[in-house]
C-alpha cells in the first residue's frame, strides 16, 4: 500500500466524520430513536470510517499512535455484526465525544503524508 492509498482512506474517514457532525448538528440524543432512516445512515457513516482505517497501512498506523486506529475498526466490526443490538447511547456518546477529536487527528496525519 502506498501512502497515496493511505491518504484516501483517510479522506474517506475524514469526510464520512465531517457528514455526521454536520448532519447531527442540531441533534439531540432523543433524535437517533426518531430519526430511523437518517439514524442508519449515520451507523453507516460510522461504518465506512472503521472501514477506511481497516485499509491504512501499518506503517502509517504506527506513525500515527494518537489516531485510535483500533477502535476505529472495532466498532465498525460491532456495527457491522452486531446490527439488530446497536446501542444508540454509544453511538451518540461517539458521534458527540470521539469525533470531533478524531477529525483533529485524521487531519493532523494527512498533512503529514502529504501530496503527491
Amino acid at each position: 500500500m502506498t501512502q497515496h492509498d493511505d491518504r484516501v482512506r483517510i479522506r474517506h474517514a475524514l469526510d464520512a466524520a465531517r457528514k455526521i457532525l454536520a448532519s447531527t448538528k442540531s441533534w439531540s440524543r432523543k433524535d437517533l430513536d426518531l430519526e430511523q432512516l437518517p439514524t442508519l445512515g449515520l451507523i453507516r457513516l460510522l461504518e465506512v470510517i472503521g472501514e477506511a482505517a481497516a485499509q491504512v497501512s501499518v506503517e502509517t498506523q504506527a506513525a500515527h499512535p494518537d489516531v485510535p486506529w483500533r477502535k476505529m475498526t472495532g466498532l465498525r466490526h460491532r456495527l457491522i455484526h452486531g446490527y439488530f443490538n446497536v446501542n444508540l447511547d454509544i453511538v451518540w456518546d461517539t458521534i458527540q465525544e470521539d469525533l470531533p477529536p478524531l477529525i483533529r487527528s485524521l487531519d493532523q496525519a494527512l498533512r503529514t503524508l502529504g501530496t503527491d
